[in-house]
Parts: structure tokens; sequence; C-alpha cells
């Protein structure tokens, strides 16, 4: 079993990132109430007393109530924990492409804002995910994004490219003026034996329905 994941950014807030064997709730808090959304890759972000009781589509979950563990599933996506200690405000969010392009993560940010936090005392890390060099994409995906995200694109076999998920997350990190950011540079596509990959598994003609879980927590008062 390959243990859990953790960033130095989020010392002493209760959270881990999983490898493929996936995490349970009580591993991160003990006799934590978990909280989880269904992920249609949106912008949309709830607030985790919302999201308790009902089954909610969204891609981010905010909250300031201690003993909930917040939950989100990857699988080549970036999942970004995020915490204002001093606020007792906490974030998970689901960043695929389409989310960090529409602006998940400043909404991510925002919601957890309207609670107390602000973004200058905001930590956040960005767990495993698809790497740049494991990451083609077309011509007709590097145009659905600005100019100033030109930087996250590199050259790749005769007409693709390659893109930086996890670079263009901090930057839109950084245009939420969320400054300190770790990033755990772990690749999922090119680590079979610790991490489910969407797209390697679509490459292989493989299952694709396997994830991993990322969550955080406030502890109980």
């Amino acid at each position: 079993m390959v243990p859990p994941l953790e960033s130095t950014l989020l010392a002493g807030v209760p959270h881990a990132f999983s490898a493929r064997d996936g995490l349970t709730g009580h591993l991160v808090l003990s006799a934590g109430k978990a909280v989880r959304v269904r992920q249609v890759h949106s912008t949309v972000v709830v607030n985790a007393q919302d999201a308790a009781h009902t089954t909610v589509e969204a891609d981010a979950i905010v909250t300031d109530r201690a003993g909930l563990v917040l939950q989100i599933v990857t699988a080549d996506c970036a999942p970004v924990l995020l915490s204002d200690a001093e606020a007792g405000v906490i974030g998970a969010a689901h960043a695929g492409w389409r989310g960090a392009l529409g602006g998940i993560l400043a909404n991510t940010v925002a919601a957890m804002e309207r609670l107390g936090a602000r973004p200058g005392r905001m930590v956040a890390a960005i767990g495993p995910t698809i790497a740049q060099e494991s990451y083609e994409v077309d011509a007709l995906f590097r145009d659905a994004f600005a100019q100033d995200a030109a930087r996250y694109f590199t050259t790749g076999r005769a007409g693709h490219l390659q893109f930086d998920l996890p670079g263009y997350c901090a930057y839109r990190l950084r245009q939420a003026r969320v400054t300190r950011i770790d990033d755990l540079t772990q690749n999922t596509y090119s680590q079979p034996a610790r991490f489910h990959s969407y797209r390697r598994a679509t490459h292989a003609g493989e299952p694709t329905g396997g994830r991993q879980t990322s969550a955080i927590a406030l502890p109980h008062g």
C-alpha cells in the first residue's frame, strides 16, 4: 500500500492526498464527517453545510465548520487543498483544465473569503496530477486559453503541444492573490504503481474508473 501524501505548507491542518489505494475520512480526522459533491467539471463552489445532506453538483467545497472532512476525487485533474489557519477556513477544489480555465480556483478563494479568510494568509497545495510531459494537446485546445497562458504550453510532436496543468493552476491561484503554493510534483500518468490516470487508462484500453481521494478538515474544537 502506498501511503498518502501531505504538504509541508499545510502542516498542522489535517489533510492528505491519496495514492491509488484511496483514502477514508477517518484517516484524516478521527470521527470527522465526510462531505463530498458530484463533480461535473464546473466552476461551482459550495459551502460544506449546503452539501452535507444532499448530492450537490459542484467542483469545490469550503467550510469554517470543525469536524467536517472535505473530499474530492481526481485521476489526472489537479486536486487543490487550501487553508487559512488563522481564520479557520478550508477549501478543496477539483481543477481540470476546464475548471481551471473557467475560474474554479478563484471562485474557491472568493468563497473562503466570504467565510472570513484572506488570500494573503492562505496556503494552497496541488496534489498528484498529470504533468506537462504527459499531457499532449492540440492547437484547438490551446486556442481556448488567453495569450497570457502561452508559457504553460511547450511544443510537442508535430501538430501537438504539451500543457502544464499544475503550473497553470498555480498561476490561477496567484491571480486570486494566493502566493504560498506547494506543488507536490507527482505525475499521475507516469506512475501506474502509485496513481490512477484516466488518460493512461484510456490510452491502454483499460477501465477508467479509478480515482485518488484528496481531503482536508478542520479539527474538532
